[in-house]
C-alpha cells in the first residue's frame, strides 16, 4: 500500500511540476472547458477521441463580431495510471465567418478582410484528473488541475494569447445505469488589459448519463462565470446546454447538440466525434 502511495504521490508532484513550467503563456478558449470524463477513471488505460463541429452565432469578442464558427480536429488523448488521468486535448484549427459586426476589434487585432473571414489554430490543454477516493467506492471524488498552451495568434482576434490555469474538484456516482457527474472551481484568466492583467472566474459543469448496453443519451451544462459587473474584453461570461447521444462502448460515436445561454456563447450549433479506449 505505501509503495502505491508513494508512486501516486510522485505522479501528482511531476504533473503539476510540468503544469508550472509550462504555464507562463497559455491562451484562453472561445468555448468553455469540457466536463470531466469520468469514464477515463474506469478501467481504460487510454482513451482517444477526435471530432469537431459547426457553431451559430458565435461571439468572437476580440475580433469585434458574431458569427459562424467551425472546429476541425478536436481531439482529447487520455492516459490513465492507478487513480491518476493525464489528458491533453486541444482544436487543431478554427475557422470563423463574420455575420455580424459589434465593434471595431480590440487593439492589436486585424480588421476584418473583404472575405470576413478568420482563421487560427484553437486552444490546447494539458491537465490532470486525480481520483481522490478508492476504486471500490461508488462515489469517484475527483481533483482537476490543468492549463492551456499558448497556439492562438493576436492579429486574428478568435483568441487571448495570456495565460490562464484552471482547478476544480467534483464528484461522479453511479445510480443503477445513471450516471451524474458535477465540478466546480476556479480559473485563472490573463486579460489583454495592463490595468488589469488577471482575471478569475468560477468554472462548473453537470451531466448527466444513461448508460445502456449500446446507446447512451446524455444532457450536459457547463460554463464560467466572472462575478465582476463588468468583464475584461475575452474573458465574457461563458453558458453551453448540451444534449446528445453517444453509440457503443470501446469504441463510439457520439453526436451533441447544444444551445448557449450566455451572451458570448453560440446560440446554437452540433459536435461529432468518435473515439475508442484500451484496456
Amino acid at each position: 500500500m505505501l509503495p502505491t502511495r508513494i508512486h501516486t504521490l510522485r505522479s501528482v508532484a511531476l504533473t503539476l511540476l510540468v503544469v508550472l513550467c509550462i504555464g507562463n503563456d497559455a491562451s484562453a478558449q472561445l468555448r468553455p472547458l469540457d466536463p470531466t470524463d469520468f469514464r477515463a477513471l474506469g478501467g481504460d488505460r487510454i482513451r482517444v477521441q477526435v471530432g469537431g463541429g459547426v457553431y451559430f452565432q458565435q461571439h468572437a469578442s476580440l475580433a469585434g463580431a458574431r458569427g459562424r464558427l467551425i472546429e476541425i480536429g478536436d481531439t482529447r488523448v487520455s492516459y490513465r495510471t492507478g487513480r491518476i488521468v493525464i489528458e491533453i486535448g486541444g482544436t487543431l484549427q478554427r475557422f470563423f465567418r463574420e455575420d455580424t459586426v459589434i465593434q471595431p476589434p480590440a487593439e492589436g487585432v486585424n480588421a476584418s478582410s473583404i472575405q470576413r473571414t478568420r482563421h487560427d489554430a484553437g486552444d490546447y490543454r494539458v491537465q490532470t484528473v486525480v481520483r481522490l477516493t478508492p476504486d471500490e467506492v461508488n462515489t469517484a471524488l475527483i481533483l482537476r488541475f490543468g492549463t492551456r498552451l499558448p497556439t492562438t495568434d493576436n492579429r486574428v482576434g478568435l483568441e487571448r494569447d495570456q495565460t490562464d490555469f484552471f482547478a476544480a474538484i467534483g464528484a461522479g456516482r453511479a445510480l443503477g445505469s445513471l450516471y451524474l457527474g458535477a465540478e466546480a472551481g476556479i480559473s485563472i484568466n490573463g486579460t489583454r488589459l495592463s490595468n488589469y492583467e488577471q482575471s478569475d472566474v468560477l468554472i462548473y459543469a453537470a451531466n448527466f448519463e444513461y448508460r445502456g448496453r449500446f446507446v447512451s443519451p446524455f444532457v450536459a451544462v457547463v460554463g464560467q462565470e466572472d462575478f465582476r459587473e463588468r468583464a475584461a474584453r475575452g474573458n465574457e461570461d461563458l453558458g453551453e446546454l448540451r444534449a446528445g447521444i453517444r453509440v457503443g462502448k470501446r469504441h463510439w460515436l457520439s453526436a451533441t447538440m447544444l444551445h448557449g445561454f450566455q451572451e458570448s456563447s453560440p446560440r446554437n450549433g452540433f459536435a461529432l466525434s468518435i473515439g475508442a479506449a484500451v484496456r
